[in-house]
Parts: C-alpha cells; sequence; structure tokens
C-alpha cells in the first residue's frame, strides 16, 4: 500500500544554475544547529569563573540566573514558528544569525548579574528561532527525513561538544568574557554569508502546495501531537539538564584524577562528539524500524544507565556519561521525523513551534532548579530524579500511534474517498 508523499515545488528551490551552490546554504544551516545550542551553554560551561567575578561564593547561587534564556528558547519558539510560515523562513534565520551574534556580545559587556542576564535572555530569545525555522528548511528538499534530521543532529550536538571544550580553553587563556565574544564574531560572518547564498523566497511556506507524507485521522493526528509534546516535555527536562550540569558533574566527581577545567572540558567534549554520531546512525535506521518502538527502545536504556551514573566516580563516570548522552541525542532526531512525517510541511513551523513552545518552557524549569537541587540533594540523587522523568517519557510514548494504525487510517481515508 503506498503513502502519498508532498509534492516537489520548483519555486522554492534553495539552490539553481544561476545561484550559489546549494551545498552552502545546506552547510550554513546545519551549523546554524550547533551554533544554537552552543550559545545556550556558554553560561553552564563558564558559570565557575562568572561566580567568581561576580563575587558568588558558589556557582550553584548563579546558576538560576540562566533559566530565563531557556524559558524564552521555548516560548520563543511559538511566535517565530508562526513567523516562519506566515512571513518566510529566511527572514527569520537572518534575525537568528544577527541577534545571536549581538547578544552574545552583549553579555561579553556585562558588567553586572542584570546586564548579564539581560544578555542570557536575548540569547535565548533568537535561539527560538532556529528549531522551529531551520530545520524546517532543511527537510524542504529533503528525501530522507531521517537522515536529513540525524545529521543535523549531529551537528547541534557537536556544538554542545565544541562548547565545553571552547569555554575551558578561553578561560584559561583568556576569560570567560572571551568564550562569549569568539563565537558572536564568527556567528555574525556566518549571518553575513548566509544573507549572500541563501535566495529570496517567492512566497512564505503557508501559501505553498503540499501535504503530509502520512495522512492521518484529525483525532488521530490530535492524539500524536499531544503526545509528542508530552513526551519531548519530560525529555527536554533531562537533555537540558545533563548538558547544563556535565560540567560541574565531572568536576565534583573527578577531584584528586583530574582538575584542570580545559582537561575536564577536553573529555566531556569527547563524550559529546562520540555520542552525538548516535543521530546519524538512528537517522539512518529510522526507515528500516517501525518508529514507536524504537523510539521506546531509545529512552527505556536511559534508565539504568541514569542510576548507574548517580553511584559513578572518576573514570566510571566518565564511561556512563558516554552512555547516558549517544541515549539521549539518540532520541532527539524522533520528534522531527514524526512531525515531517504526520504534518503538512506549510504547517511545520507552527506545529514545531508550539510543541517547542510547550516542551522547552517547561523544561526551562528544570535548568532553574539544577543549581538548587545540586545544592540540596546532590548529583547522587538528581540522576535518580532524571531517571524518573526518562520512565515517564517512556510510558507516555506508548500511547503513540503504531505502524497498524497508521495503516488503518490511511486505508478508512481510502474507502471515504471512493
Amino acid at each position: 500500500m503506498s503513502i502519498s508523499v508532498e509534492p516537489q515545488n520548483a519555486d522554492i528551490s534553495l539552490g539553481s544554475a544561476h545561484e550559489p551552490p546549494k551545498l552552502i546554504l545546506t552547510t550554513l544551516l546545519n551549523l546554524a544547529h550547533g551554533i544554537d545550542h552552543l550559545f545556550l551553554l556558554i553560561f553552564a560551561s563558564a558559570v565557575s569563573a562568572i561566580a567568581q567575578d561576580f563575587g558568588f561564593s558558589n556557582w550553584e547561587d548563579l546558576m538560576p540566573y540562566g533559566t530565563w534564556a531557556f524559558l524564552m528558547f521555548g516560548l520563543g519558539s511559538i511566535p517565530c514558528g508562526r513567523l516562519g510560515d506566515l512571513w518566510g523562513r529566511r527572514q527569520m534565520m537572518l534575525i537568528f544569525f544577527f541577534g545571536m551574534g549581538a547578544a552574545a556580545i552583549g553579555c561579553a559587556c556585562a558588567q553586572t548579574v542584570v546586564q548579564l542576564t539581560v544578555g542570557l535572555t536575548l540569547i535565548g530569545t533568537f535561539a527560538s528561532i532556529y528549531h522551529p525555522i531551520g530545520i524546517p528548511m532543511l527537510l524542504e528538499r529533503s528525501n530522507n527525513a531521517g537522515a536529513t534530521i540525524g545529521f543535523n543532529g549531529l551537528v547541534g550536538n557537536l556544538g554542545v561538544a565544541l562548547v565545553a571544550i571552547l569555554t575551558g580553553f578561553l578561560i584559561k587563556y583568556f576569560d570567560w568574557r572571551a568564550a562569549f565574544l569568539v563565537p558572536a564574531l564568527l556567528t555574525l560572518v556566518c549571518g553575513a554569508v548566509f544573507y549572500w547564498v541563501c535566495p529570496k523566497e517567492s512566497e512564505p511556506p503557508s501559501k505553498r502546495i503540499g501535504g503530509a507524507k502520512v495522512q492521518l485521522s484529525g483525532r488521530m493526528l490530535a492524539k500524536a501531537l499531544a503526545v509528542m509534546t508530552a513526551a519531548a516535555a519530560s525529555s527536554s527536562v533531562l537533555f537540558n539538564v545533563s548538558t547544563n550540569g556535565n560540567a560541574q558533574l565531572l568536576s565534583e566527581r573527578f577531584i584528586g584524577v583530574i582538575e584542570d577545567p580545559s582537561t575536564l572540558g577536553f573529555l566531556l567534549a569527547v563524550v559529546y562528539t562520540v555520542s552525538s554520531f548516535a543521530q546519524v546512525v538512528v537517522g539512518h535506521l529510522i526507515s528500516k524500524f517501525p518508529l514507536k518502538p524504537f523510539f521506546l527502545l531509545m529512552v527505556a536504556a536511559q534508565i539504568p544507565v541514569l542510576i548507574f551514573a548517580s553511584m559513578a566516580q572518576g573514570w566510571w563516570l566518565l564511561f556512563s556519561l558516554l552512555l547516558l548522552m549517544v541515549f539521549i541525542f539518540g532520541a532527539v532526531p524522533f520528534t522531527d521525523v514524526l512531525i515531517s512525517r504526520y504534518v503538512d510541511d506549510r504547517l511545520r513551523s507552527r506545529v514545531a513551534g508550539m510543541r517547542l513552545g510547550i516542551s522547552l518552557g517547561l523544561s526551562s524549569v528544570g535548568v532553574w532548579a539544577l543549581g538548587p537541587v545540586v545544592k540540596s540533594v546532590g548529583f547522587a540523587n538528581g540522576l535518580l530524579i532524571l531517571a524518573l522523568f526518562s520512565i515517564t517519557t517512556a510510558c507516555i510514548l506508548t500511547l503513540l500511534p503504531s505502524a497498524k494504525d497508521e495503516m488503518l487510517t490511511i486505508t478508512r481515508s481510502k474507502v471515504e474517498q471512493n
């Protein structure tokens, strides 16, 4: 039984014979994902140095000031997704590049905690543009959504890896302000190149002709989107808390083994780099296995690893973090693949924005609570709490439509049409 596929739209091509190669634009859209995650984690990677400079006795006391960035990273996705569909994705990506660069420069120039908080909030606001805009732009001309999203996720997580080593290096040889300034300047350069190579859209996505790859009934689509949003909210807590807390976790569990910040940053970068390739592997395997059980497997595998990590020290902790990030990163592509599968391209930015707004908005509470929770109960109990989130996500995913449900819906739709 065949499944309808989106028609091709010749007037929205990302490149043509009269324009710079499409590869440059695709590269920039993928790099933007790395930039997005890198900027969001500079503060968490540099928080100890910033706390010392601003007169805080503990990094945990400064950590809640970064919450606003993650709150806006989520809530900002809603209007950004709407603007992307109704106004245009190219314009929104230009705002992303230049806004991120300017906000990071503002953080580098901050002289008070209030000024730094404003700068971080602006970073989160501009960072909210990428996921509902950049990923749909990549999928516009993709023949293999899983592979495209998998590679895009790899680049995004390499940004997570780079921030660990880059921030440690810049703090060691310069100061924490350089950790914001250097990436900001590089991002402004990327924005200038994007302006040059990205062709203007002849019409916004909402006015294009299209159709979802799998036509679910209205009731089943609503249920699938609700399940995706709930699962994404739970898993986003795990993703954001772990990536924000891993640097401090390593510092605590490696006392007496390795204590140099740049070396620990390098080790964490290795963990993120190696585990990032899980997204590429998963992206290629998604089309070969049923989505629902595959997604469940990636989430369920996180639970025993989190329990082990709560007790591990030194090199065993590093090993457990590697396994944990493999399963966390490996679970990331599924939601975007589900959206590309069930949602028409004309609506993707808005649907992605709504999903991200709810899930990331809720997960920002986890980032806010990271410092106070660690200070109160320690990392060991904190990791056990994260295991509960993985259990919750797995339970939610059991409600996703199965392959059999999809086929039954398609069959009913064809019968009704006839």
